[in-house]
């Protein structure tokens, strides 16, 4: 399908008035080149990841390398510390891989241990949040399967940044200051993070030469660095000082998961996440549930649109809290849950009129469950949607002896509750928030992803319907203005103020409680995007201005001498 019909589905006579584009609503163009893109939330990261494309790198290549800029400079969000999902599209073959590289919880970290001493619910911080990270050997194995460039290349950029420094940018610093409390209980995370004693303001230059440190270990040894070698003893060390349980064979065993991503269709799209221990079936039911009402009738800009999609999201987010967990040590039905049999029940407890606050799960099964994203197109039309995480902002809160990273807490998505899904086990993952997504109809491939815990789901279904019902192009359908949920249960939404209070008054007058937040609240969840049409070999990115992040092309050619003929 060529890129021209992708964007105008909505209405024949958008395309004979060209004019619109100069009276838009959308804040900023899509970046369009027959090069490669790198979407992240930071500049510096984006720029990183493109000039690794232009040095003859891979999408994966650049992936990396850019995550690995990101790491340094939203150090609240993600790192080596944290773990890490994505799929990847292969141009040459059409063909999806999901990688699942999440950490699995120390060996010893049982329920009984932690009841033992005193904690009748799982930490939400400090060591026993702590489960083994899985971000550098998710780094391995896509370089492995999809890179081009050396390992110890990838690497540069951000050793570069973490040893000379980088200015810090508006959001970041706001996050760095709002959860400044995070970690004054821990050393460590006061002396790399705190510089001269307080947040670093913005555009102030901020220096980690640990973290530095940590990723020449990674470029010159590998991934065995961080699991076997140096750091994984740095890693021990802390946690043994803070009365951890985490062993050396817990860190040396761990190994990610190349998995095959799920998927449902849209209105004509296929739109794929990956299995659980990641919360993408959720998604997926939501937008079974929404093709059940007409949503292109409604309007973008409609009440009735907007309570749909409420309704289904708690719907789906109760199916979600109850069935969602590690398939390695819970049966979990996602075919039925993500079937259309089961989305037409489920949408038949949908009342046009009125919310419903109180949804219970469903039974799908007949009887006789804090973060970077960031997307990467390479000139060849490989796509690589990943994203990464320490979990809560700055994680566990436990900043590595020597080495200037963070812990993730990703344990907190454990329960103690034996009869639970998601109860806590030796090396089992716990319930992960963090989402990658990729869509496609005829020559149109996009990978995407929006951050933000609980609220991905949802943003992801959003952005689905605004793509597919409304004929949005890639970075409007990212800036409009969205709703979110970021808990399990009532009537309780946040929403965007630039939804028109006459639709925020019509949802209220339906039962929704909204809390009205800014024009681009970061609550909504910051995304990027990418786009390949087979067609014609052009690529499309869009970045959101709900971060500080851009969507940058790589550099073309023009100071290339040609060959001779």
């Amino acid at each position: 399908m060529a890129i021209a019909m992708f964007f105008l589905p909505l209405a024949s006579a958008l395309a004979q008035r060209p004019d619109d584009h100069l009276d838009r609503s959308q804040a900023r163009s899509m970046t369009i080149t027959r090069q490669g893109i790198v979407a992240t939330p930071q500049v510096l990261a984006s720029q990183a990841g493109a000039q690794i494309l232009a040095r003859g790198g891979s999408a994966a290549d650049a992936a990396i390398a850019a995550n690995a800029v990101l790491g340094l400079m939203e150090p609240m969000m993600d790192g080596i510390g944290g773990d890490l999902f994505a799929i990847e599209w292969d141009a040459k073959n059409g063909k999806l891989a999901g990688l699942n590289s999440s950490g699995w919880a120390p060996e010893k970290l049982t329920p009984e241990y932690l009841k033992g001493n005193g904690k009748s619910s799982m930490p939400r911080s400090g060591i026993h949040s702590v489960t083994v990270p899985g971000c550098v050997r998710g780094w391995e194995a896509l370089h492995k399967r999809f890179g081009r460039l050396p390992w110890a290349d990838l690497f540069a950029p951000a050793i570069y940044y973490a040893r000379e420094g980088f200015p810090v940018t508006e959001i970041v610093q706001a996050f760095w200051q709002e959860q400044e409390k995070a970690l004054q209980d821990d050393e460590n995370a006061k002396r790399v993070f705190f510089p001269n004693g307080a947040v670093p303001k913005v555009g102030e230059v901020f220096r980690n030469p640990g973290y530095a440190h940590a990723l020449e270990l990674v470029a010159q040894e590998g991934a065995g660095a961080f699991y076997s070698g140096e750091i994984a003893k740095a890693i021990l060390k802390t946690s043994r000082r803070l009365g951890g349980v985490m062993t050396a064979a817990d860190l040396a065993d761990f190994k990610p998961e190349w998995v095959d991503p799920i998927s449902t269709t849209y209105r004509g799209w296929t739109v794929y996440e990956l299995p659980p221990n990641g919360q993408g079936m959720a998604a997926l039911e939501m937008l079974n549930i929404f093709e059940r009402f007409p949503l292109p009738e409604y309007g973008f800009a409609s009440a009735d649109a907007l309570h749909v999609k409420m309704e289904a999201q708690k719907l789906a987010y109760s199916d979600l809290r109850r069935y969602l967990a590690d398939p390695r040590y819970a049966k979990i039905p996602v075919g039925e849950l993500i079937s259309k049999e089961y989305a037409a029940k489920r949408a038949a407890l949908i009342d046009i009129k009125q919310a419903h606050c109180d949804v219970a799960p469903g039974n799908p099964v007949e009887v006789p469950k804090d973060t970077v994203y960031f997307s990467v197109v390479d000139k060849d039309g490989n796509i690589v949607s990943m994203i990464q995480s320490i979990a809560g902002l700055w994680g566990s809160g436990v900043v590595v002896d020597d080495f200037g990273f963070p812990l993730q807490n990703r344990g907190s998505g454990f329960v103690l509750e034996a009869s639970h899904p998601d109860v806590l086990a030796p090396h089992k993952r716990p319930f992960h928030t963090i989402i990658p997504a990729f869509m496609e109809r005829g020559d149109v491939h996009i990978g995407f992803g929006i951050m933000g815990g609980l609220n991905q789901p949802q943003a992801h279904a959003q952005f689905v319907s605004n793509v597919v019902d409304y004929g949005m192009n890639i970075q409007a359908a990212l800036e409009a203005p969205r709703f979110t949920k970021l808990n399990f249960g009532g009537c309780d939404f946040m929403i965007e103020d630039r939804v028109p209070a006459a639709i925020r008054e019509a949802l209220t007058a339906k039962g929704h409680k909204l809390a009205v937040r800014g024009d681009f609240s970061t609550w909504m969840g910051g995304g990027q995007v990418v786009l390949h049409d087979s067609a014609t070999g052009i690529n499309y990115g869009a970045s959101s201005p709900r971060k500080d992040g851009a969507a940058i092309p790589e550099p073309d050619p023009y100071f290339t001498p040609k060959r001779k003929q």
